[in-house]
């Protein structure tokens, strides 16, 4: 009767009183009251919640919070305690179990990646930890090597799945989620160079250990729990596809999945082409001319407008960085890591200030020496109208000696 009684008074609540205390049971939360306080009121007042609710209010409240590796994890730990057996089950259909489905996709890397660190990773730790001996040390370097492989997971999820929730308004998981998925990677990184350069301090490499297992799992039940139903009760068909059509270009985890074949394979492009010519002021070229000229530049070229939104970028035979036409419309903030974006703000605010007009960079990536370089696009009459990022390889180049005067 008691629970008559509470979906009775649920039905009665208005939006406005049931988002009060849904928003209040965040911020008790942060001031120090029990889980299980505030999950008996949340239970008896409002019932379920959606993962939409979660999301809006999640993101509300820690969107400027600057937190370390530990604090954040520990806020996802405690509202997953809070919401976990309250969140709305809403799906009617199971697109995501379709083979090749990028959900599916993830899914699948997910099982591996919990095979890797809860039935090898945790008993060679053990090991490690009973016998720092050679063999032990180096089958731990070994799994951190194959682990490393999750930032392919992390990357198609940051720079696919992301900008669609975005374009959606829905803001809250993506932005947490990606610090976290950088402490994720940052341990691993830390646990290879101490396993690598191995001083016999077994304590820095257990505890490291610990963190990104416990974090790797915790992140599986949040895409699992949150942002994949989040991402299908939102994404269309063709945007999925999109997604899946690009994941190639970033690559995957541990797995090589299917190709995605639902019954309608057509997929509607956002941009409206046209035949005609593009007259500039030194000439004359068709949009497939133009297009073919850009993308045969031996550089990645990438415009940002003034409203700091993508809006191009070139696709030459070797990208330097890895692009996916899911960034075009998204701000050029959201496609950084949040430890990097202050970086970002401060170079756009000197162009858009006129304070500077160009910055250069210049860093050692996978065997490239990459020269990146930034310039404030202004019109005729100085007015800033975007930014223009121009990165190019430039090890050959400097490899280059004496002259070269005939055709070889």
């Amino acid at each position: 009767m008691s629970e008559l009684i509470n979906n009775r008074e649920q039905n009665k609540m208005s939006n406005s009183e049931r988002e009060a205390i849904i928003k209040q049971s965040f911020m008790d939360l942060h001031n120090g009251k029990s889980v299980e306080e505030i999950k008996s009121r949340l239970i008896d007042k409002v019932g379920y919640i959606t993962i939409g609710e979660i999301s809006r209010f999640q993101h509300a409240i820690m969107e400027d919070m600057n937190l370390e590796a530990h604090d954040a994890t520990e806020i996802c730990l405690q509202h997953r305690e809070i919401f976990k057996d309250l969140i709305e089950k809403t799906l009617a259909t199971h697109p995501e179990e379709q083979p090749g489905h990028p959900v599916h996709t993830f899914k699948l890397e997910n099982r591996e990646l919990e095979k890797l660190v809860n039935d090898k990773i945790k008993p060679h730790l053990q090991d490690f930890e009973q016998d720092d001996h050679e063999e032990h040390r180096l089958k731990l370097l070994e799994d951190c090597n194959l682990l490393l492989d999750i930032g392919k997971h992390y990357e198609r999820k940051e720079q696919l799945l992301f900008p669609y929730l975005e374009k959606y308004g829905i803001y809250g998981p993506t932005n947490m989620m990606w610090k976290i998925d950088d402490f994720i990677q940052d341990a691993i990184k830390d646990t290879k160079k101490m396993l690598s350069d191995y001083d016999g301090n077994q304590q820095p490499v257990v505890e490291v250990v610990n963190f990104f297992i416990d974090q790797v799992n915790e992140m599986i039940y949040r895409e699992e729990n949150i942002l994949f139903p989040m991402s299908l009760n939102n994404l269309t068909e063709d945007e999925w596809m999109k997604i899946a059509n690009e994941s190639d270009e970033i690559g995957f985890c541990l797995i090589s999945p299917d190709d995605w074949k639902p019954e309608r394979n057509v997929i509607v492009d956002e941009q409206i082409t046209t035949k005609g010519f593009i007259k500039m002021e030194t000439g004359i070229l068709s949009l497939k001319q133009l297009e073919l000229l850009l993308n045969h530049l031996p550089v990645d070229i990438t415009f940002i407008d003034k409203d700091d939104v993508v809006r191009y970028f070139s696709k030459g035979k070797e990208r330097i960085f890895a692009r996916t036409k899911a960034v075009i419309g998204r701000t050029v903030q959201n496609c950084h890591p949040p430890r990097s974006v202050h970086v970002v703000e401060e170079l756009l605010e000197d162009f858009k200030t006129g304070k500077k007009d160009t910055e250069d960079f210049w860093i050692k990536v996978k065997g490239k020496y990459v020269y990146i370089r930034y310039f404030a696009v202004r019109d005729e009459d100085g007015e800033y109208i975007g930014t223009m990022e121009f990165s190019q390889n430039i090890a050959p180049i400097q490899e280059i000696e004496g002259e070269k005067r005939i055709l070889s």
